[in-house]
């Protein structure tokens, strides 16, 4: 773990993020979770060990289940939104997934945007989100010698 204060990168006045940081997902309940910084990867992903798409007020909808923490099944959060829209995703492995996409806000330290996340089973991953280059672009520049430059989020 790296105590390297964050930076802004002079020449494009980019926030300084490590190639693996604590972020939260408020909108979602979810004070904190490790997340990879992946600039491979066009779209972020979190983890979703249960999907239960479900209409509201004619709107589409789902509500899922995340344990945030890795190696930790018992810790459990429950979470219901929109549904933005149904996409096609390929993963590192070439595998075609078809996956639910929501919109939600991320925060890593003092920086917050609304993102799209999809939501797969990553129960076989290290982290159990995945911050993919759309997150990332016109707001963070990577240095992958550095994680958790923004320290864990407080908890309210």
């Amino acid at each position: 773990m790296s105590n390297a204060t964050p930076k802004t990168d002079e020449k494009t006045s980019l926030a300084t993020i490590g190639w693996r940081e604590w972020i939260s997902l408020p909108e979602l309940g979810i004070p904190s979770i490790k997340a990879k910084i992946d600039t491979g990867a066009r779209t972020s992903a979190l983890h979703a060990y249960f999907v239960e798409p479900y209409y509201k007020d004619k709107v589409r909808h789902v509500r899922f289940g995340i344990h945030p923490h890795q190696d930790d099944n018992e810790t459990a959060i429950v979470c219901d939104t929109k549904v933005l829209e149904e996409r096609k995703v390929t993963d590192s492995g070439g595998h075609v997934e078809n996956r639910f996409v929501i919109e939600t806000i991320i925060v890593v330290g003092n920086n917050s945007r609304k993102i799209e996340v999809t939501l797969t089973n990553r129960d076989t991953m290290k982290f159990r989100m995945l911050l993919g280059r759309t997150a990332l672009n016109d707001l963070f520049c990577v240095n992958p010698a550095t994680s958790y430059l923004f320290g864990k989020p407080h908890t309210q």
